[in-house]
């Protein structure tokens, strides 16, 4: 038994022999499929644009690749960073093949993965805030979807999409009302009732655009896009950081205030008492019930916002099930993240980069059914959840209800 333990691969040692493989195939495609002669153009901003041989550069990337992940495999020291390290170069190499014969804006993609991945990361902190408490919250899509409905509704009513970024939140909060009633009050099974603020938000988000929405004005207003002086104009990061609307700003704030909440006061000890031992956090005087629904409420709210993204920040109206099932991929983040606010955060960039690389490649006309393209966000949900994050442990009192 020792001896097989022994010569057991570990999960990364797959994910080094994964990247092995990928490096190797690049190498081949770039010499047998590519064109000695092409060339690809790659965009770095202010740094100005770069003209590469595209055969040689994936070549020499694949191999880069492949020699990475080799060395992670053998040595354990480092792994990790290795990895990071062949998953860039693999990443580059395939950006590279995209842009033959054409141009690819590099910064362009970091600040558009960044942005697709503002309502994933705000929804995976409402995810975190309701299960670090002890309370499953699968209703997030549902709350995100009412959010943009009825706070687009505000905005055309009021003519102020301030007041529909209000609205929205609000609505969210409501809907999260609702499933903290549900779930603590009367102890239903928080799944269910998450399921059933889904199934209610796509009903009265669709009769709100068929009664209401089709019929009025379209304005197709959003939020304006806000340059922070002087850090705007710093190469690469400006673009990225500094030159974005304002909820992709509050996402940015909103992972390190919560990660600070929730690990360094006592608010985020009780709370995460709560989802590890109500009965005892109880036993110490804390009110397991009041704190449970502060947290599924301002968890709502914090859905609420992400809802605003999709109609408020980014088209300027709104369809049926727009969110396109971001909430579920939010809660994939957070696992992804391990309940915490910075790895949720790092899984939301993965999924946002898959979403814009998806949209980038149909814009580069890329021989592939653009239904295939769409499916990528869900693949590397999949991919992640399955193969690549490992066994991870919840609140060990997430779902329970509490009997006092």
């Amino acid at each position: 038994m020792a001896d097989k333990s022994r010569t057991r691969i570990s999960r990364l040692q797959g994910l080094a022999l994964f990247f092995l493989l990928l490096g190797l195939v690049m190498v081949v495609i770039a010499r047998l499929r590519m064109d000695s002669m092409g060339v690809s153009t790659l965009g770095f901003e202010k740094l100005g644009r770069r003209n590469v041989p595209t055969q040689a550069a994936v070549t020499v990337l694949g191999l880069l690749c492949a020699v990475t992940a080799l060395v992670a495999f053998l040595r354990q020291k480092g792994r990790g960073i290795l990895l990071v390290l062949a998953f860039f170069l693999a990443l580059l190499g395939v950006l590279t093949a995209v842009a033959e014969g054409g141009s690819l804006d590099l910064v362009g993609m970091l600040a558009s993965s960044l942005r697709m991945a503002t309502p994933i990361a705000l929804g995976a902190m409402a995810g975190i805030l309701c299960e670090r408490c002890g309370v499953i919250n699968i209703g997030i899509e549902g709350m995100m979807l009412a959010a943009a409905a009825y706070g687009f509704g505000a905005n055309l009513f009021f003519k102020n999409i301030w007041v529909g970024v209000a609205v929205a939140i609000l609505v969210g909060g409501l809907m999260a009302t609702v499933h903290a009633v549900m779930s603590i009050r009367f102890k239903t099974d928080q799944i269910i009732s998450g399921t059933a603020i889904n199934i209610l938000a796509v009903g009265a988000s669709g009769f709100l655009r068929r009664a209401y929405l089709v019929k009025a004005y379209f304005v197709g207003q959003t939020l304006p896009t806000i340059r922070i002086p002087l850090l705007s104009d710093i190469p690469i990061l400006g673009s990225v950081l500094f030159r974005n609307q304002p909820i992709a700003y509050i996402m940015l704030i909103l992972i390190p205030l919560l990660y600070v909440v929730l690990f360094h006061t006592s608010w985020g000890l009780r709370s995460r008492a709560l989802g590890e031992h109500p009965r005892a956090a109880d036993t110490l005087g804390v009110n397991v019930f009041k704190m449970r629904y502060v947290n599924v409420i301002v968890a709502g709210m914090i859905a609420g916002l992400a809802g605003a993204w999709f109609s408020l920040e980014t088209v300027g109206s709104f369809e049926d099930v727009m969110t396109g099932g971001k909430g579920f991929i939010a809660l994939a983040a957070m696992i992804f993240g391990n309940w915490n606010p910075i790895g949720a955060f790092l899984g939301a960039l993965l999924f946002g980069f898959s979403d814009s690389l998806q949209i980038k490649l149909q814009i580069l006309n890329v021989p592939l059914p653009y239904q295939f393209l769409g499916m990528a966000p869900y693949i590397v949900t999949i991919i992640v959840l399955a193969g690549l994050i490992g066994r991870t442990r919840p609140p060990a009192a997430v779902g329970k209800p509490y009997e006092k």
